[in-house]
């Protein structure tokens, strides 16, 4: 009898009621642990916590920061339980698309995980820290090396630790693709390659498209034409939700007009996946120099040699956008 009113006391008993999902801090003590709980309603006394913990030899180890998935008003012996069972935890997790530029990433990490953008313009500026790879562009620019996929993120999150975290996926994936290496091979370096991926992964409205687009932007350097992507004016313009470009927009100024300046534009456009560098590193060995994408809801792609054909092309994507009106502004 009396066992049991002091348990109730300092505990509570039975199954719990609702589900809460409660953030233990990195390198937090058994005693912060249970304060945390006691705070989020989990359990009525750290004390008790703690001397749970105590009986078990080994058990404050296997207690680990992160997010669990708890309810509210357990025993701390089932609260310390739910603690330690894998099953019960909760990644904070992000996505970032493929062919984001650095704003836009910005952007989903601000919504998804509460950073800033000062925080994250500040920790990108911190150069040494990024561990950019040796070839990079000198001044410490991430565009191109912010890998897109779908992150993991540790807990308290930290600007500097999520922009490495990409920055050593795009290590690792370039790594296992060889980009040094076969850029040498095709006779470009590695930067320029990223570059040329930026591009394609902008450009390519398929799959099947991206090798023959990173061929056409190599046929055009080889003959001197200048490249002439919309895509890189709306990097230049920071206006990516438009399909097309004004007159007022190609005749900004701009190294990344590529409609004035011949050549690749400074740096990357975007920051590409896998697949858009593979393109760039193993482009489709056709002669094409002119490309138009012709169905935008299909993103069937026509090809050409030369400008009259060219011209073709270009009538026939006028034709869908005369009859999908808005579409292609």
């Amino acid at each position: 009898e009396a066992w049991i009113a002091w348990r109730t006391e300092s505990d509570y008993i039975g199954e719990g009621k609702e589900e809460v999902v409660v953030v233990i801090p990195k390198d937090a003590t058994v005693t912060q642990i249970g304060d945390v709980l006691v705070e989020n309603g989990v359990i009525k006394s750290t004390r008790t916590f703690q001397s749970v913990v105590g009986r078990q030899p080994g058990m404050g180890s296997k207690l680990q920061a992160g997010r669990f998935r708890l309810r509210t008003e357990l025993p701390a012996e089932t609260a310390l339980a739910m603690l330690v069972e894998p099953a019960n935890r909760v990644a904070l997790k992000v996505t970032i698309p493929e062919g984001r530029v650095r704003t836009q990433q910005w952007e989903i990490l601000a919504k998804e995980l509460g950073l800033t953008e000062e925080q994250l313009t500040a920790a990108a500026s911190d150069h040494k820290e990024m561990g950019l790879p040796e070839w990079a562009g000198g001044d410490g620019n991430l565009e191109g090396f912010l890998f897109p996929e779908t992150y993991e993120v540790e807990e308290p999150v930290n600007a500097s630790g999520v922009l490495k975290q990409q920055v050593e996926q795009f290590d690792k994936v370039t790594g296992a693709i060889s980009l040094e290496s076969r850029a040498k091979d095709i006779g470009r370096s590695p930067y320029e390659v990223l570059i040329v991926a930026s591009i394609v992964e902008k450009e390519a409205a398929r799959a099947e498209d991206r090798p023959r687009i990173a061929q056409v932007v190599y046929n055009r350097l080889a003959k001197n034409l200048p490249l002439q992507f919309d895509s890189t004016v709306h990097y230049a313009i920071g206006q990516f939700d438009r399909v097309t470009t004004t007159e007022g927009d190609r005749a900004t100024d701009s190294p990344y007009n590529t409609y004035k300046v011949k050549g690749l534009p400074p740096t990357p456009i975007s920051n590409p996946g896998q697949s858009a560098i593979e393109s760039a590193l193993a482009p489709s060995g056709e002669n094409f120099l002119y490309f138009t994408t012709v169905d935008l809801d299909t993103g069937e792609t026509r090809y050409s040699t030369d400008e009259a054909g060219h011209a073709e092309n270009v009538k026939l994507f006028q034709q869908w956008c005369q009859s999908h009106s808005g579409r292609c502004t």
